[in-house]
C-alpha cells in the first residue's frame, strides 16, 4: 500500500464522493517527519534500562508479594557532547509503571501505533526455558524488552515531545499523580465501553481496512513463525545433547585400547563441547524471537488504531442519521404529510391536527435540534478526516520501521544458524583430525 493511494475518493457518511486531502496525506507524514528531526527526545538524552532488582513489600491489600523494578539511567547529551562525563539520574519503576504509562500514551494518541511492552509471561519459549517469570534469564530479556520501548516511544516524532514521559522518566515521585490528574481513565473507560458495543460502519476508509486485514495476517504468519522456530529448537537441543553420547562412548572406549586410546578420548572432548554448545545458542536464537515476538504485539497495537477509526466514523454515521431524521420531521410538519408510519402520526388522525402554537414551537424547536445536529456532523467529519490523517501518517511511519527491523532481524537469524552449522563442521572436521592420528 502506498501514500498515492490516499488520492483515491472515499464514500462519505451520506453517500457523496469524498476525496482525501490533498498531497495524499502526505503533508502530515512530513510533519512527522520535521517532528522527528526536531524533537527526537533521544537527540538531547541517553536513555538505558540498566540494572533488574527483585524486592518484596506489601500489596494495596497489604499482602507480601515478590516484584521486579528496573533501574532506568538518563544522561543529558549537552554533557556528553561537551565532553563531561556527568554520572547518569537513575529511578526504578516496576514493570506495572510501564503498563500504566503505555496506557496512558494509548487514550491520549489514539492514532499512533503503540511501540508493545515486552510479554508479561513467556510464550512461544523452547522447553529448556522456564516461562516463569521470575526466571532470571527472562526478566534479562524483559529488561531489554523494557529499554527497547523506551527508545522506541522516545525515537517518535510525536510521543518524545510529551510531558508525562518525561516526567516518568526524570521524576520517581509523584509521576503517577500527574498521570491520574490527566483523568485518561475515565476517557479509557468510555472508549473501552464503546469498543464493546456491537456496531457495523457503513463507510470504513479504505486503507486503514485494509491496514486491518494486514495486521491480522501479520500476526497470524508471525505466530506461525514463532512456533515453528520453537519446534526446530526443541528438536535441535536434543540432536545436540544426544552428541554428548558420542563424548560418553569414547571416552569410556578410550581406556581399553593403546594406540587409539588418544585419538577417542580428544574425539570424546571435541563432542562434549559439541552438545554443550547448544545453550548459548539457544539463548542468542531468543533474542531474535523477542524481536520477532515485538512485531507479533505491534499487529495488535495495529488493530487498535483501525478500530478506533471505526469508533469515530460509526459516531459520525449515528449523528448524520439523526440529523437526516430531524429534517424529515421538520418536513413532515412543515407540510402536514407523513411519509412514514409514527405514533405521532396516528394520534393526528384519531383526535385531529394541533394548534397553530403547537406547531410553531416544535418547528423551531425543530430548527435549533437541526442546526445543532449540522454542526455536530460538521465536527464529527472533521475529527475523522484528522484522525484518517494522523493515522496514516503514523502507519507509514510504522510500516518503513518494520520492514527495516524485521529484515534486519532474518537475516541476523539466518547469519546465526549458518556460522551454527559452520560450528558443527568443525567439531566434526576436528573429530576426524583425531581419528586420522589413531
Amino acid at each position: 500500500m502506498s501514500a498515492e493511494d490516499g488520492k483515491e475518493s472515499v464514500a462519505s457518511h451520506d453517500g457523496s464522493d469524498r476525496t482525501e486531502p490533498d498531497e495524499s496525506l502526505n503533508s502530515p507524514v512530513k510533519q512527522l517527519q520535521v517532528l522527528e528531526e526536531v524533537s527526537n527526545l533521544l537527540r538531547r538524552m541517553e536513555i538505558c534500562v540498566a540494572e533488574v532488582e527483585r524486592r518484596s513489600g506489601k500489596n494495596a491489600v497489604s499482602m507480601q508479594e515478590t516484584f521486579t523494578v528496573y533501574l532506568i539511567e538518563t544522561r543529558s547529551m549537552d554533557a556528553v557532547a561537551e565532553g563531561r562525563n556527568p554520572p547518569p539520574d537513575s529511578l526504578w519503576r516496576r514493570y506495572s509503571e510501564f503498563e500504566l504509562l503505555r496506557n496512558y500514551l494509548i487514550v491520549l494518541y489514539p492514532y499512533i501505533v503503540m511501540p508493545p511492552l515486552p510479554e508479561k509471561r513467556a510464550e512461544f519459549v523452547w522447553h529448556k526455558l522456564s516461562a516463569d517469570n521470575m526466571d532470571p534469564d527472562f526478566v534479562e530479556r524483559r529488561r531489554v524488552g523494557l529499554e527497547n520501548f523506551l527508545l522506541r516511544v522516545a525515537s517518535h516524532p510525536v510521543l518524545s515531545n510529551d510531558k508525562i514521559l518525561y516526567h516518568f522518566l526524570t521524576k520517581e515521585h509523584g509521576w503517577k499523580e500527574m498521570v491520574y490528574e490527566t483523568e485518561f481513565q475515565a476517557k479509557a473507560d468510555s472508549r473501552l465501553r464503546a469498543l464493546n458495543a456491537t456496531f457495523r460502519v457503513r463507510s470504513p476508509n479504505k486503507h486503514l481496512m485494509e491496514m486491518k486485514h494486514y495486521s491480522d495476517e501479520l500476526q497470524s504468519h508471525t505466530s506461525q513463525l514463532l512456533r515453528s522456530r520453537t519446534r526446530v529448537a526443541d528438536r535441535l537441543y536434543a540432536v545436540y545433547k544426544v552428541h554428548g553420547n558420542y563424548g560418553r562412548v569414547f571416552s569410556e572406549w578410550s581406556a581399553i585400547e593403546k594406540e587409539m586410546g588418544d585419538g577417542l578420548q580428544s574425539a570424546g572432548h571435541h563432542m562434549d563441547a559439541y552438545a554443550a554448545s547448544i545453550d548459548d545458542i539457544l539463548e542468542e536464537e531468543e533474542h531474535y524471537a523477542d524481536q520477532l515476538k515485538e512485531y507479533l504485539f505491534y499487529a495488535e497495537a495495529l488493530r487498535a488504531v483501525c478500530r478506533k477509526h471505526e469508533l469515530s466514523q460509526f459516531e459520525l454515521e449515528v449523528t448524520s442519521q439523526d440529523l437526516v431524521s430531524k429534517k424529515q420531521q421538520r418536513e413532515e410538519l412543515a407540510t402536514g404529510i407523513v411519509r412514514t408510519f409514527s405514533f405521532k402520526g396516528m394520534t393526528n388522525k384519531i383526535f385531529g391536527q394541533e394548534a397553530p402554537e403547537q406547531r410553531e414551537a416544535r418547528l423551531n424547536l425543530l430548527e435549533e435540534l437541526i442546526a445543532e445536529g449540522e454542526e455536530a456532523v460538521k465536527d464529527k467529519t472533521a475529527e475523522c478526516e484528522e484522525y484518517v490523517e494522523r493515522a496514516w501518517a503514523d502507519v507509514l511511519h510504522f510500516k518503513e520501521q518494520k520492514d527495516k527491523d524485521l529484515q534486519e532481524a532474518l537475516i541476523n537469524y539466518a547469519h546465526m544458524q549458518i556460522s551454527m552449522c559452520k560450528k558443527g563442521i568443525q567439531i566434526w572436521s576436528n573429530a576426524r583430525d583425531c581419528f586420522l592420528k589413531m
